[in-house]
């Protein structure tokens, strides 16, 4: 998707989360959507006439998109809901910028919301038939997980307790955040000790289940620096899919973000030891390990040596998942908005106690299906134009 798209020719200007963790009842999908998008409006200052772009995607909503345009009264030149899963938003970042520089629209929204946790079982879809899987009855998508963790374990030699460690740090940086959803300590030992829920993760090894939602905001550059908010600037741009199922993937080690990564830094002209702070899609503790080997911050096979000792904590060497994660801060759903909304507030220094010092760069990757869809966003400040 990269190819054609300009560096630095579009900028989020807007982030902002709806309401989080246990939403009240009788709050909707689109509810949800819609907070979001008044909220991140609000970060930066525009109103809703402005908006001639909607981009959407939910797991709960067969047509996200034109059902946010109804409640929200608007009429876009631009629609989209294309739907890969967790990393749908990244992608819709280089759809709303490819729009904003042809043209077709000049302030685009890109929504998400989730009651998983309030609806529980009732809203989840069935699972399709698949020949290769079904008879064996996974716990889906835990059991596609642990096969990607129990593969990299065989091969490279990778322990429990360095899977563990990752969620250690994720619970460290979310004690740091006022808005995560967990609130207490955790411990390697802890972590290995919870229950299991699917060989050889356990429950401290998957991600939350909440509810909440969020938007953000996208312009071009040039309208970008008269807005409220320092922008983030989006340098590079790319995806991949490599499979749909857990069973069809080519190697149960390999994601296609080592091609979605490839593909944004050369659209950024960076490389990942020029990356300030690192947000990835944690569904479990063995996607953030694979996605910083992918995403070039380590060799492939190390990353269990290289997330030891607070690596990836508070203090450690490098920053990751700095709001707490999917593992800590919260998981409505679909994570990869909020990998966003975390990247862009530490770009523009908004974190608090959790702030990334001298963050000029941040890297932000979606992941969708089961390891399916892979999709990289990395995102500046104006120093690095």
């Amino acid at each position: 998707m990269s190819a054609g798209l300009k560096r630095g020719a579009a900028a989020i200007v807007g982030v902002a989360e709806s309401d989080l963790g246990e939403v009240a009842e009788g709050l909707s999908v689109i509810d949800l959507m819609a907070q979001g998008v008044h909220r991140a409006l609000a970060d930066c200052g525009l109103a809703l006439t402005d908006v001639d772009g909607v981009f959407a995607a939910a797991g709960q909503s067969r047509m996200p998109s034109t059902a946010l345009c109804e409640y929200l009264g608007l009429q876009p030149r631009v629609q989209d809901c294309t739907m890969m899963g967790g990393s749908s938003f990244m992608t819709h970042v280089a759809h709303a910028q490819a729009a904003i520089e042809a043209g077709l629209c000049e302030v685009a929204v890109i929504a998400y919301g989730s009651t998983q946790r309030s609806a529980g079982r009732r809203q989840v879809a069935p699972r399709e038939f698949n020949p290769y899987e079904t008879p064996f009855r996974p716990l889906t998508p835990a059991s596609a997980y642990a096969l990607a963790a129990s593969r990299h374990m065989h091969q490279y030699g990778t322990t429990r307790e360095q899977l563990a460690e990752i969620a250690v740090a994720a619970r460290q940086w979310a004690l740091l955040n006022p808005a995560a959803w967990e609130k207490t300590p955790l411990t390697v030992a802890e972590v290995l000790a919870s229950r299991m829920v699917s060989h050889p993760l356990t429950v401290r090894d998957c991600c939350l289940v909440t509810d909440g939602g969020g938007a953000l905001v996208m312009t071009s550059a040039a309208r970008a620096r008269s807005l409220r908010k320092p922008p983030a600037y989006v340098l590079g741009v790319g995806e991949c899919i490599s499979h749909q199922a857990i069973s069809s993937m080519p190697d149960l080690t390999v994601t296609g973000a080592a091609r979605s990564g490839a593909l944004a830094y050369a659209m950024a002209g960076l490389q990942a030891r020029d990356i300030d702070v690192v947000q990835v899609y944690d569904a479990f503790t063995i996607t953030t390990l694979l996605f910083l080997e992918d995403l070039g911050f380590c060799a492939k096979g190390e990353g269990g040596a290289f997330v030891s000792g607070g690596a990836i904590a508070p203090g450690g060497r490098l920053p990751v998942n700095t709001s707490g994660g999917g593992l800590s801060y919260g998981h409505p759903g679909m994570f990869g908005l909020f990998v966003l909304i975390e990247a862009v507030r530490q770009l523009r220094g908004e974190c608090g106690v959790r702030q990334v010092r001298g963050c000029d760069t941040a890297i932000a990757h979606g992941n969708g299906g089961v390891l399916s869809s892979q999709s990289t966003v990395i995102l500046g400040t104006q120093a690095t134009l």
